[in-house]
C-alpha cells in the first residue's frame, strides 16, 4: 500500500482515560507511554480488520490502468482530489470532467480516469476511517483496543507481548475484519 496519512486524526482524551481506568492508573505520569500504546492498538485494529479506525485525509499512489482502480484503504468516506504524475515526478491537478468516482457500500473507494492525461501514476486523496471521535466507535471495537493496550502494558517487563492480538482482543474485532483476496 502507497498511503501516506496527510492529516492524521488526533488520538481522543477519552480513549487515553478509559484506558486509565481499566488499569486503574490515576496519575499522569504514564500518559506518554499509554498513548503510544493506544496509537499501537488503532494500527493493530486496522491491519487485523483492513479498516481505518479515525477518519483521517489521505493519499494513495495508483498505477494508471485502464478501468476502475481500487484504493487499498477502508473505509473511504470521500475521494476529494486527483493528481496526476508525469515520468519526471512533476504533479498537476486532474479537472473533475478527467475522472469518475465510486464509493461502495463496502467502504471500497474506487477511480476511472476517463481521459488520457500522458501520467504513469496518479495520487489519490480522500477522507477515509470508521468515525471521527472514540465515542462514535462500537463498544465492542473500542473495548478491543483498551484490552489489547491494557495488555502490552501489563507485558511490558515479561519476555513481551505476542506479536498478535490476544484471543479475547479477536473475538470483539473479528464482526469488522474484511479479508480480501490478493
Amino acid at each position: 500500500m502507497n498511503r501516506v496519512i496527510l492529516t492524521p486524526a488526533a488520538l481522543p482524551s477519552s480513549a487515553l482515560a478509559e484506558l486509565k481506568q481499566w488499569l486503574g492508573i490515576s496519575t499522569a505520569r504514564d500518559d506518554a507511554p499509554l498513548s503510544a500504546l493506544l496509537a499501537s492498538a488503532l494500527d493493530l485494529f486496522e491491519a487485523f480488520t483492513g479498516q481505518m479506525p479515525f477518519a483521517a485525509e489521505c493519499e494513495e499512489m495508483l498505477t494508471v490502468d485502464a478501468g476502475w482502480n481500487t484504493l487499498s484503504t477502508r473505509p473511504v468516506q470521500a475521494i476529494t482530489a486527483l493528481y496526476a504524475i508525469a515520468a519526471d515526478g512533476t504533479r498537476f491537478a486532474l479537472p473533475a470532467s478527467a475522472y469518475e468516482v465510486d464509493l461502495g457500500a463496502d467502504g471500497s473507494g474506487r477511480v476511472r480516469l476517463s481521459t488520457s492525461s500522458g501520467a504513469s501514476r496518479v495520487a489519490v486523496r480522500f477522507t477515509a476511517g470508521l468515525s471521527t471521535d472514540w465515542d462514535g466507535l462500537p463498544d465492542a471495537m473500542r473495548h478491543g483496543m483498551i484490552r489489547l493496550a491494557a495488555h502490552q502494558h501489563r507485558e511490558r517487563e515479561s519476555e513481551g507481548a505476542s506479536p498478535l492480538p490476544p484471543a479475547s482482543v479477536c473475538a470483539l474485532w473479528r464482526p469488522w475484519r474484511r479479508m480480501r483476496l490478493a
